[in-house]
């Protein structure tokens, strides 16, 4: 299925196989931290980048696209978000990129490659955080649902991080979930082992557990995510021309009704 993709989508490869404020503060990019009692933390001026993904296989991936997508039609819209959301994270600056997978891909030159551990998704991204710390180093992370991302909206998620006194920044989803994490800290991503992942309130229990662990939070835009069908077709409209994502549901995904 991989040379099929090389061969309809191009030469790349899809690959279809601070300081602390008091519990509950949440800032915006504008806000003036003065005032917190915590010691700051060190600041940072880098970031590392994570990609927590599946290698895109038939019946892994996407799977709430099935139907109307059938399994395959599926893993090769979810290929295409996947290669659309590593080519924005190669093109922003990061002092090292890290695909955090479960299966096998290869991901663009330059990219190390973690498989993902543990059970389930909280404990896959905790330790996605944790194994691939590095000191001094502030850690983003996302999925491959959310192909829309613009390499300034990770500058922008990177500069707030970079603000005294956030010790967090965090991107919900429309669905109540979140697409993006970065922490100043990879380590307080321990939080997030008691989150119950995938639910309606997966974001807003998440923002909760940071608080409760005492870290301020700044908030990025709110982003909709590709579960269904009715998704993607909305998320597609809003890629940059040229994206593969957008080009696969338009080839893969029969148009919902709500759209036609």
């Amino acid at each position: 299925m991989a040379g099929s993709l090389d061969a309809s989508l191009g030469a790349e490869r899809l690959g279809v196989r601070r300081r602390r404020a008091a519990p509950g503060r949440s800032v915006s990019a504008g806000r003036d931290f003065r005032g917190s009692l915590r010691s700051p933390r060190p600041p940072t001026s880098e970031l590392q980048i994570l990609v927590v993904a599946k290698e895109p296989l038939p019946g892994r991936v996407k799977t709430r696209l099935c139907p109307p997508c059938t399994t395959e039609q599926a893993a090769w819209i979810a290929a295409a978000a996947l290669a659309d959301t590593l080519g924005v994270m190669t093109a922003t600056p990061a002092v090292r990129r890290t695909l955090v997978i479960e299966g096998d891909y290869r991901p663009p030159t330059g990219w190390r490659t973690v498989a993902q551990q543990g059970e389930g998704l909280a404990e896959r991204i905790v330790r996605g955080y944790l194994d691939t710390a590095l000191p001094r180093v502030a850690t983003f992370l996302v999925g491959m649902d959310t192909p829309q991302l613009t390499c300034d909206l990770i500058v922008h998620a990177r500069d707030l991080l970079e603000t005294p006194g956030v010790d967090a920044v965090l991107g919900l989803a429309v669905d109540g979930g979140w697409w993006g994490l970065g922490l100043r800290d990879p380590a307080d991503a321990r939080v997030l082992g008691g989150v119950p992942m995938s639910t309606p309130r997966t974001g807003a229990d998440t923002l909760a557990a940071l608080r409760n662990r005492g870290l301020t939070v700044a908030r990025l835009p709110v982003l909709r995510d590709v579960d269904t069908v009715a998704d993607a077709w909305a998320v597609a409209t809003q890629c940059r021309p040229g994206s593969r994502f957008a080009a696969a549901v338009r080839a893969h995904a029969p148009v919902p009704r709500e759209v036609a």
